[in-house]
This record gives structure tokens, sequence and C-alpha cells, in this order.
């Protein structure tokens, strides 16, 4: 049965490189390439079957670890690897507490590469080489928010990370063709399930997402 893996990254060039990996790894797979977060959850609602996300944290549409927790909240049964620009101990450990199979970093070779994507369609967690003992060691960085978080539907999502770019009401309607009251609605729902009272408070609660707001080296992804 052929296997269907999606590349989620915004830099076509890498995108193209992981899709070699992917071919390495399992030369008859289907590669499903998208480059925001919002055509991520159309790929995963079009292919229900997919067996493996490849992610990268700093996609349009996502803040953070927001986009790996909502997949892992919505699909849990569909294995998620982090990719990133990042190689910081403390981004690793976070994207395994929030539910990620893997974290490949952006300067692994290929061949590391192809072996990471057909480990975890194995079954296993990959980590790169002599990380798993390190991070053992540090507090695990799971949180309440994260949980909250991974209890919006796909909808209330796309809302929140709306509401986080500073869009109103009337433009939200209009991105996602549905009424205004109907993002009302939305949005009285996302502030019950994240404990929060207005828009302010959900931005703020929302940035305890970001990999490091201040560090600008992880700004490629």
């Amino acid at each position: 049965m052929t296997q269907t893996i999606i590349v989620a990254d915004d830099h076509p060039l890498f995108r193209a490189a992981l899709k070699q990996a992917v071919s390495q790894a399992v030369p008859d797979a289907k590669t499903v390439e998208v480059d925001s977060i919002k055509a991520l959850q159309a790929a995963v609602e079009s292919h229900p079957d997919a067996d493996l996300v490849l992610l990268d944290l700093n996609m349009p549409g996502a803040h953070g670890f927001s986009g790996l927790v909502f997949m892992r909240g919505q699909y849990p049964g569909l294995p998620v690897v982090v990719v990133s620009g990042s190689e910081e101990l403390q981004v690793m450990r976070r994207s395994i507490d929030y539910g990620a199979s893997g974290f490949i970093p952006k300067s692994a070779p290929l061949p590391t590469i192809t072996e990471a994507i057909q480990a975890v369609l194995e079954g296993d967690v990959w980590l790169p080489e002599g990380v798993a003992e390190k991070i053992e060691r540090m507090d695990s960085e799971a949180t309440d928010f994260s949980e909250r978080l991974a209890s919006l539907t796909p909808q209330q999502f796309r809302v929140l990370g709306m509401l986080a770019e500073g869009l109103l009401n009337k433009q939200i309607a209009y991105d996602l063709d549905v009424s205004e009251a109907t993002i009302k609605a939305h949005i009285t729902a996302v502030f019950r399930k994240l404990g929060v009272r207005n828009r302010t408070q959900a931005v703020i609660a929302i940035q305890q997402m970001e990999i490091d707001p201040t560090d600008q080296s992880l700004s490629g992804g």
C-alpha cells in the first residue's frame, strides 16, 4: 500500500530536499507539499490516511509550537516529525513533550534525514545521536495551556491565528467566508477553551508557544 507523507515547509528548496529524502526512505511514497498551517490543515483533511507529517515550526500561520500542538490534538494517530533550523536542546525537548515523533535539524545530511523518516515510519521516536540522553535530564515543557490549545477545532485554531495577527472580526469573517456572528461564536469558544477573557490575553497566551521570540537566529525555520 502506498504511503502518504506530507512535507510542510515554506522554503521551496528545503521542501525539495525533504522530498528527495522521502523518495529515498520510501521509494513509492506519495508526497504532498504544503507551505502554511492553513494548507497543512487542508492537506490532512483531504488525506485522512496520511502516514507522516514533516513539520517546519516557523511556517506562516504557526506560532512556534502551536502548529505541532494543534496537529497532535486533532490528529493523534498521525505521527509528526519536527524539522527545524534550531538545534537547541530546549527546542528538541519541547518538541517531544508536545508530541512529536522525532526532531530533524535542517543541517542534517540527506542520509540522516532518510534514516529518521524510516525510523519514525517503523514506529520509533528519532532524535539526533546523543540527544535523547541529554534531554531526558531536562524538565518537561508540557503545559496546561498546550493541552487547552490542542482541544481547539480546526476552525477555532484558524480564528485564533488570525486574532494573533491582529485581524478584526469582519476581516476574519471575510477571509473564512462566514458571517461575523459565526466568528464571534468561535471567538467565545476559543476564549473559554483557553481560559482567557479577551483578545489581548489570548495573544499573550499563544506567545507561550513561541520558540524564542528574541532569538533572531531561529528565523530560518
